[in-house]
């Protein structure tokens, strides 16, 4: 399954059936008309095979309340707020073992994006809500925060910054509580952003630690140390991904496109 974000639609691609729409709306469910980009951005399965999204269009996480094989829009509202503001546009998420839910929130989904005047929040967050449902701020220091992953034993936190200005991957810590630390940058890209098209957006991990994260020319393989060991280049816009089939598949959306590449390596979960 796989966001297109402008149409306000998931859908669902299979082997020998191709690519069809699954659920309509994704990620705004108002009958008020607006512009921007209004649909669901990323998706994850949480911890019972049910589908959760970050919507764009109605600023919240939320869980899809229908099964998998016959998908309706009715949503249950996971985190939309914190400390009473309402979230600019949750953009991509991912859940820890512990069943806790890490998610971003820059303000693509908005409008006028940073400029909007419905924006409660000045900044653009990293969050994690927990179990129990609290939500807590892990960062702000981030301009455009983005696509995020964890490590393979869960001790580091990765998060691509989609900023031209500073076009990076960040990583940091999980510490026992589930809070992160000790924020670095793993790989700087901004010079490479000239050149080529696409900024840092989404990514996975192979089970050797390696990043397979999205960005200038298509879809980069960073190492746990930061270095760049090479790119799948598509050609276009490159905005997310995910592994797949026995874990050697890795299917990747750029722009009008969703592909699949073939590789030595195996995601994680596989």
């Amino acid at each position: 399954m796989f966001s297109d974000v402008l149409k306000n639609t998931v859908h669902r691609w299979k082997q020998g059936e191709g690519a069809k729409p699954y659920l309509t709306p994704s990620g705004y469910t108002s009958n008020v008309p607006r512009g921007g980009e209004t649909g669901s951005n990323g998706l994850t399965l949480d911890h019972e095979g049910r589908l959760v999204l970050a919507q764009h269009g109605d600023r919240r996480v939320a869980v899809m309340d229908a099964p998998l094989t016959k998908p309706e829009p009715k949503f249950t509202t996971l985190a939309d707020r914190f400390e009473g503001a309402r979230f600019n546009s949750p953009n991509d998420l991912v859940f820890k073992s512990n069943g806790d839910l890490y998610f971003t929130d820059p303000a693509y989904g908005m409008e006028k994006q940073w400029e909007d005047p419905k924006r409660e929040m000045n900044y653009a967050g990293v969050f994690r809500r927990s179990k129990d449902g609290k939500v807590t701020l892990l960062t702000k220091d981030m301009t455009r925060p983005n696509g995020l992953a964890f490590s393979p034993d869960e001790k580091l936190l990765y998060v691509a910054q989609s900023d031209p200005a500073a076009a990076i991957w960040r990583v940091f810590d999980v510490k026992p509580d589930g809070t992160i630390a000790n924020s670095r940058i793993l790989l700087d890209v901004t010079a490479l952003g000239k050149t080529r098209t696409g900024l840092p957006d989404g990514l996975k991990i192979d089970t050797e630690g390696n990043l397979w994260a999205t960005g200038p020319g298509g879809l980069l393989v960073i190492s746990p140390q930061g270095k760049h060991l090479g790119t799948i280049q598509t050609g276009q816009a490159t905005a997310n991904c995910a592994w797949g089939d026995d874990g050697h598949s890795l299917y990747i959306t750029a722009d009008m496109y969703l592909m699949r590449v073939k590789v030595k390596a195996k995601g994680v979960g596989f």
